[in-house]
């Protein structure tokens, strides 16, 4: 029997989300408060990752989306941008646990050590000490799918073949859940984000992940991967809410982009359309 390995503690609890419990269970409820359009259970969820007044609503409308089918789900892997940390690949962590104020997340220890297998992918704990596109989806899945395990991947320089490979090694079941963490466009005035958001926005529900870059959605290789497996598969990706910082808590001179998208087996038809998007540095905004 291995010895049990360490727990990652939360990085970003009291800058990006309350590091107090109530407080933070009470905001991801209210959050988690918006109509569930999804049909059929969702195989996968794209989400912002900035401070919870900035990117939380916009999250809560993805995650919300889950409820109903929520028993379903054993296990999610959770894919983001590396925003601290070079590296090449994708990594793995070799914890057991991650903690938030909520407490403790498992690992899937098994798939984690399966995807060490693959070429592109280590087991680098550096790579996810301080990052929290990865940390700020916890709460969310800590309240909606309490019982489900965790794989996290955190992408550096890798080509999309990479992230779909891991993907396929991992997408199982009607039990599996992908969810990848991106916000969208960085510093643009609100008209300007707007427009180029809603151009990101057809790219994703087209599943043209090609013509995804850095400038459109931060965590562009993540993505990339979700929709390359989306297309390959014929699923169907769909915006539920597109909004940006100048929307929810921030001014409207640089903003940041947010949107939250459901991959499902058949298109959903959300009533109208998503706003807007905007970020901000590698601070509670982005």
């Amino acid at each position: 029997m291995r010895a049990t390995r360490l727990i990652r503690p939360a990085a970003v609890a009291g800058l990006f989300y309350s590091d107090e419990p109530h407080e933070l269970r009470s905001l991801v409820n209210q959050y988690l408060q918006r109509p569930v359009i999804s049909p059929r259970p969702p195989k996968g969820l794209i989400v912002p990752h900035a401070g919870f007044p900035y990117s939380g609503p916009v999250a809560g409308t993805a995650y919300a989306q889950l409820k109903p089918f929520a028993q379903q789900y054993q296990r999610v892997v959770v894919i983001g941008p590396s925003h601290h940390v070079a590296f090449h690949g994708l990594a793995t962590s070799s914890a057991d646990k991650f903690a938030t104020p909520l407490g403790h997340v498992s690992l899937d220890r098994h798939t984690c050590d399966t995807l060490n297998q693959l070429r592109q992918i280590q087991e680098l704990d550096v790579a996810h000490a301080q990052e929290h596109s990865l940390e700020v989806q916890l709460p969310f899945l800590q309240i909606v799918l309490p019982q489900c395990e965790l794989v996290p991947l955190v992408v550096g320089q890798a080509s999309t073949g990479d992230v779909v490979e891991a993907l396929d090694l991992m997408r199982g079941g009607p039990e599996t859940l992908i969810v990848a963490s991106s916000d969208l466009s960085h510093y643009h005035d609100y008209v300007t984000a707007r427009q180029l958001d809603a151009e990101t926005v057809r790219l994703l529900e087209e599943r043209r992940f090609e013509e995804l870059s850095g400038e459109r959605a931060c965590g562009f290789m993540a993505v990339r991967g979700l929709l390359a497996a989306a297309r390959g598969r014929g699923l169907n990706v769909t915006a539920v809410d597109v909004r940006n910082s100048g929307d929810t808590a921030g001014p409207r001179d640089q903003v940041v982009g947010y949107a939250a998208c459901v991959v499902s087996e058949e298109p959903l038809r959300p009533e109208g359309k998503a706003k807007a998007a905007t970020r901000v540095p590698v601070t509670a905004h982005s």
